[in-house]
C-alpha cells in the first residue's frame, strides 16, 4: 500500500511539473508575441503543445501569431483546433471571424461573429466586426444596424462611427455620414478627417 502511495505521489508531482512547463512556454510565447517576435512565439507555443496537446490556449495564441505573420490559413487552422477544444471561447470565434474577413470568407465570418454575440451579447466589437463583414457583402442596411448596436454598447467607438458614416455616404445620406465622420474625428480617429475633406465639402 505504501509503495502504491509513493508511486501516486510521484505521478502527481510529474503531472504538476508537466503542466507548469507548458504554462511557462505559454508565458514566454505571449511575451515574445508582445515584442512582435512572432516566429519565436510560435516556437514556444509549439513546445507548449508538445507538453499539453489538448490546451486550447496554445492553439489560440499560435493562431494570433500566424495571423500577425499574414499566414491566414494557418491561423484559421489553429483557431479551428482551439474551438474544437473549447467551444465556449468567444475570443477564438472572434479572431477566426476577423481572419475569415482577411481571406474574403464573409459569410463564414458572420457565422463566427454570430457565435461571439451568442456567447458575449454585450461585446461591441463583435457587432462592429459583423457589420464590416456585412458591408463587404453589400448588405448596407445590415451593416448600419450592427454599427448602431456597437455604438449603443460603446458610445465612444470611433471606428464604428467612421464605418457607419461611410455606409451612409454610399447610401446617399450625406448629412448622416458627415455627422458620423465629425463624431469619429472628435473621438480621435485620424481617418475621419480625410473622409470629411473628401465627402463633406
Amino acid at each position: 500500500m505504501t509503495r502504491i502511495l509513493i508511486i501516486l505521489v510521484c505521478f502527481v508531482q510529474a503531472l504538476t511539473m508537466y503542466a507548469q512547463t507548458a504554462d511557462e512556454f505559454l508565458e514566454t510565447g505571449n511575451a515574445k508575441y508582445e515584442l512582435q517576435d512572432y516566429q519565436g512565439a510560435i516556437a514556444d507555443f509549439n513546445k507548449a503543445m508538445e507538453l499539453m496537446p489538448n490546451d486550447a490556449r496554445a492553439y489560440y495564441n499560435r493562431g494570433n501569431s500566424k495571423y500577425a505573420l499574414q499566414d491566414y490559413r494557418g491561423a484559421i487552422a489553429d483557431y479551428n483546433k482551439a474551438i474544437e477544444l473549447n467551444r465556449d471561447d468567444a475570443r477564438a470565434f472572434n479572431n477566426r471571424g476577423i481572419t475569415k474577413i482577411a481571406v474574403q470568407d464573409y459569410q463564414g465570418a458572420i457565422a463566427d461573429f454570430n457565435k461571439v454575440i451568442e456567447l458575449t451579447p454585450n461585446d461591441a466589437s463583435a457587432f462592429y466586426n459583423r457589420g464590416n463583414a456585412k458591408y463587404e457583402l453589400q448588405d448596407d442596411r445590415g451593416a448600419i444596424a450592427d454599427y448602431n448596436k456597437a455604438i449603443e454598447l460603446k458610445p465612444n467607438y470611433a471606428n464604428a462611427f467612421l464605418n457607419r458614416g461611410i455606409v451612409y455616404i454610399q447610401l446617399g445620406n450625406k448629412d448622416a455620414g458627415c455627422l458620423d465622420f465629425s463624431k469619429a474625428a472628435e473621438l480621435g480617429e485620424g481617418k475621419a478627417y480625410e473622409a470629411i475633406k473628401k465627402f463633406c465639402k
